[in-house]
């Protein structure tokens, strides 16, 4: 009877599973100019044509769709696409230019070829499915097929054979063992967004939990579903990645241009007091730190004060924000006067998501009687409800604003994932109940949107904010950081690997705590972490161990002298990485580029985690390994260019290179032009009058230097300056041109500098099709030097078109 009973249990929990898909067809519901809908013998499906590359596939069991959310997709109203629907016996048939879906009646199943005919994406058997617990869809695993993206992952670039659930938080795997949970289980800021190496995307438009098999279970199928709602993806066609980002982000949203200071220095401070030594901060050291960066000549723009800045509440402890000072902090506003006045840009301060109660501001029990908390049970509720604009009103009137009028910028928004999962620092565990499920991972976006936007309207200026949490959409709201993870060297990588995933899956304005969060670094790590943080997207520099808190002089003069370095090489490329982050505002590629970004048909980056290009012509390969003298690197197709010896290499080959300690290998791309400024302290001063342009001739390439004011929302309007240049090469000449493209904002007197770095000398050169003189001309519009394979050449000419003869 034992054994009857459990097969009994066993039968009964199988049935509860049981799939059903669509079944047959039965009938055309509706068809209009955006999308048809048909109607199967367990559902109703829809297919949405938002453009000739990219559909809308929904699916609803009850003939309900759900009414579209705002928080992870901002277009929903796409203009008309003309396509073409055949019916016949046994398929229908929809095309557009670009794709050609196929729909089988005997079930009902879903294929996708280009407009050549070739398969990019068919249905497996399962095809669309729900059952008690998912809804989710099958699809068929082409051989060669991998997969790249999935939001800030630490564990895998390629994703084939791996199985993936994606929920926001630090993850349940390990314990806390040294500083940091399980790097394979860390989400922080999932995405639910993959590309194909076939040419194609998915975007599983879901805010529940889902889990992506892709090839994990079988080498035959693939997998995605969600833990409820509708199914509702988006197919994206490429075919190849940079176009896939694109129409992505033409979803979910391109990123706002950052203030350019953002792409200075940041630095985080305890203000001399971490955890367990708070009583120890003040209002001088913030000031007092910024002042030792400006005496050792290390530019810097922005800073933050973290968590002890403030009191520890009454009700929720340290996890908790009261929006009061602490008693150190005798005179906050003289505190950001000072830090101003030593010419910061901008000044942030750390919050949590959850209202307390201070010694004079009693905010928590106001938000409960006000019904500005989320609701929770007896009315416990913490959690402000960002998802409430009346209550983000409240909070930022009668908490935030407090900080904003004494002088702060921006906020550090931390413990996103606490909405329905334990804190940090407290036995706090956030609103419970089905809506959570849904909500969850909305709340990260939502609450990184409150002060983004708020106080952008506050300071009239283009808003910052730094969080930790996200999930597709987050790029709207910039800048995520890849969390507190130890100065230890087993997570070094997997903090890289972090930037590449997060820039694969539509994010581009990403940091980390550069030497590690936790604990005293080994001098070497902080200083090949260092180098890596520098050539970041955003350059970020917080610790927690005291009283080190990763400051560069704190780790020996070695390290002193390297991040110097490294920061000055930081401020001196500014406008290569501000063209690069216009680039990202405008098409959605990311500034840090896994290799497979831009390779995408070569099975040899597949699996590269410790290298990236840094916009379009830099490639930059951190030293992940404690003592190496040398590494090994892959230069993918074309040739490349050895930034610190200038020695050359063909592609699609492995190199092993020299790598002391004080350099990070950088290899450029042949072609490259990469503009330069002069050193500043800051990049909050002035629009470089003079632009160095560094050009490696030997094939034709383009660059877009991009110029705005740096800090206003006019760029929005069209008040910009883009300026375009062309490089040709061949065996007998070498010619660029310029040409000023949009010049809605003014460069004053703006002048370039040419330095091209060639070979060997040049037999000679024109300017304008006038023919000068190689050895040190100098006239008023022009200057012509040449020494050390370097011929510089200066002119104020505002249209230049130069050549060089390199053979008779």
């Amino acid at each position: 009877m034992r054994f009857q009973a459990a097969l009994i249990l066993f039968v009964l929990a199988f049935s509860s599973q049981a799939q059903t898909g669509l079944g047959n067809f039965q009938e055309i519901e509706n068809q209009n100019e955006s999308y048809i809908q048909i109607k199967t013998d367990n559902a109703h499906l829809r297919i949405e044509i938002c453009s000739d590359a990219l559909l809308r596939i929904r699916n609803s069991w009850d003939g309900n769709f759900e009414a579209n959310e705002p928080y992870m997709v901002v277009n929903y109203d796409w203009p008309a696409t003309s396509y073409t629907l055949t019916d016949s016996e046994e398929q229908l048939i929809l095309q557009t230019e670009k794709l050609k879906v196929t729909i089988t009646k005997q079930p009902v199943q879903i294929s996708i070829f280009d407009s050549e005919g070739r398969l990019l994406n068919t249905d497996a058997s399962a095809g669309n499915y729900r059952d008690n617990q998912h809804v989710g869809v099958q699809k068929k695993l082409f051989p060669d097929e991998h997969f790249f993206g999935l939001g800030e992952r630490m564990d895998f670039l390629d994703r084939r054979g791996k199985k993936t659930t994606l929920t926001v938080g630090r993850g349940e795997g390990l314990p806390h063992i040294i500083g940091a949970y399980n790097v394979l289980e860390a989400n922080y800021s999932p995405v639910p967004f993959i590309m194909s190496t076939r040419g194609y995307g998915i975007f599983f438009h879901t805010s529940f939990t889902s889990t992506w098999d892709l090839g994990h279970s079988t080498s035959e199928t693939y997998s995605f579903e969600a833990e409820g709602g509708e199914l509702d993806y988006y197919f994206i066609y490429g075919p190849d990645f940079e176009a896939i980002l694109d129409r992505y982000t033409s979803i979910t949203g391109k990123a706002p241009l950052l203030p350019k200071a953002a792409l200075g220095l940041h630095v985080g401070t305890y203000s001399g007091g971490t955890w367990g030594h708070e009583e120890k901060t003040s209002d001088h050291y913030p000031v007092d730190l910024v002042r030792k960066f400006r005496e050792l000549h290390i530019p810097i723009d922005i800073l933050h004060l973290d968590s002890t800045w403030r009191i520890f509440g009454k009700n929720g402890g340290s996890g908790a924000t009261t929006f009061e000072w602490r008693e150190t902090f005798e005179n906050p506003e003289a505190m950001f006067d000072s830090l101003y006045a030593e010419g910061l840009s901008m000044v942030g301060v750390h919050v949590r998501p959850r209202f307390d109660n201070g010694n004079t501001l009693n905010l928590l029990d106001q938000a409960r009687e006000a019904g500005f908390v989320y609701p929770e049970p007896n009315n416990t509720g913490e959690f402000v409800n960002f998802f409430d604009t009346k209550a983000v009103d409240w909070w930022w009137q009668n908490g935030a604003k407090r900080l904003a009028d004494t002088g702060a910028m921006f906020f550090k928004t931390d413990e996103g994932s606490a909405f329905g999962r334990k804190a940090n620092e407290s036995n706090k565990t956030g609103p419970q109940g089905p809506e959570i499920k849904r909500l969850h991972n909305l709340f990260p976006l939502a609450y990184a949107k409150a002060p983004y936007e708020k106080f952008q309207e506050y300071n009239g200026m283009r808003g910052m904010n730094h969080t930790r949490e996200g999930y597709a959409g987050i790029q709207r709201y910039p800048f995520i950081f890849a969390g507190d993870w130890p100065s230890e060297w087993q997570y070094f990588e997997p903090v890289i690997k972090a930037g590449l995933n997060i820039g694969l899956s539509g994010v581009s304005n990403w940091a980390h705590c550069m030497g590690g969060f936790e604990h005293v670094a080994d001098p070497e790590l902080y200083i090949r972490w260092t180098q890596f943080g520098l050539l970041s997207p955003i350059a970020h520099l917080f610790g927690m161990e005291h009283p080190n808190y990763k400051e560069p002089w704190a780790y020996g003069e070695e390290a002193l002298a390297n991040f110097r370095k490294y920061d000055e090489l930081r401020y001196e490329l500014a406008p290569y990485l501000y063209s690069a982050m216009y680039e990202n505002h405008l098409t959605g590629k990311p500034m840090m580029r896994a290799l497979v970004l831009d390779y995408q048909n070569d099975p040899n980056v597949y699996d590269i985690t410790d290298q990236y290009l840094l916009g379009n012509a830099m490639m930059i390969c951190p030293v992940v390994t404690k003592g190496a003298q040398t590494r090994t690197l892959y230069l993918p197709q074309g040739n490349w260019i050895n930034y610190w010896t200038g020695a050359k290499h063909t592609g699609r080959q492995y190199l092993n290179v020299l790598c002391p300690l004080d350099q990070i290998p950088i290899f450029l791309k042949e072609g490259a032009m990469i503009p330069t400024q002069k050193l500043v302290q800051t990049l909050d001063a002035e629009t470089p009058q003079e632009i160095l342009l560094n050009i490696y001739p030997g094939t034709e390439n383009t660059l877009l230097l991009y110029d705005d004011d740096g800090k206003s929302l006019d760029y929005r309007e069209g008040r910009l300056s883009t300026t375009a240049f062309s490089l040709t090469a061949d065996e007998e000449r070498i010619r660029l041109t310029k040409k000023e493209l949009k010049q809605a904002y003014k460069l004053e007197n703006r002048t370039y500098r040419y330095l091209l770095h060639l070979d060997h000398k040049p037999q000679k050169l024109w300017l304008n099709d006038k023919e000068v003189n190689l050895e040190g001309t100098t006239s008023e519009d022009f200057s012509v030097t040449y020494r050390d394979g370097i011929l510089n050449i200066g002119s104020g000419i505002q249209k230049e078109i130069f050549s060089i003869r390199i053979k008779p």
